[in-house]
């Protein structure tokens, strides 16, 4: 696809809607403001400095939160849970709850399982009965 062909609010490569915050809050206030003047409201400028001064900085600063949020919630939670795993294992053995051969066992398993595809694959493999099992 060429550049010129695509729409400005193409949002299929990113899932961001951060940079589209400021063209709204832009809208909202100029239409908020020239609503006022066309009314007669004397004060209509007060508008521009509440919307430019006090929602687009907050607009933005929470925009760019949420993607940050998000995005540490897609690279994180796998990362961390696989880490929470090896040191609730760690404490276990630490504990003396695990043999040397179990802690041993249970360590292998779960490097095994460092992937997605690796988890389901053993998961699935441990579903079927005995005799059905594959052999690596």
């Amino acid at each position: 696809m060429k550049h010129a062909d695509r729409c400005a609010f193409d949002l299929e490569d990113s899932d961001s809607l951060a940079p589209l915050v400021p063209g709204a809050v832009t809208v909202l206030t100029l239409t908020v403001a020239f609503g006022l003047l066309a009314a007669g409201f004397e004060f209509f400028w007060v508008t521009f400095i509440v919307g430019f001064g006090v929602v687009m900085p907050i607009a933005v600063g929470l925009a760019k939160r949420a993607e940050a949020d998000r995005e540490r919630g897609r690279d994180g939670t796998a990362e961390s849970g696989q880490a929470d795993a090896l040191d609730d294992l760690r404490r276990r053995y630490a504990r003396g709850e695990l043999t040397d051969a179990e802690f041993e066992r249970r360590l292998e398993r779960l490097l095994e399982t460092e992937s997605v595809a690796d988890a389901r694959a053993a998961v699935g493999d441990s579903q079927r009965p005995v005799g059905q099992r594959r052999v690596d």
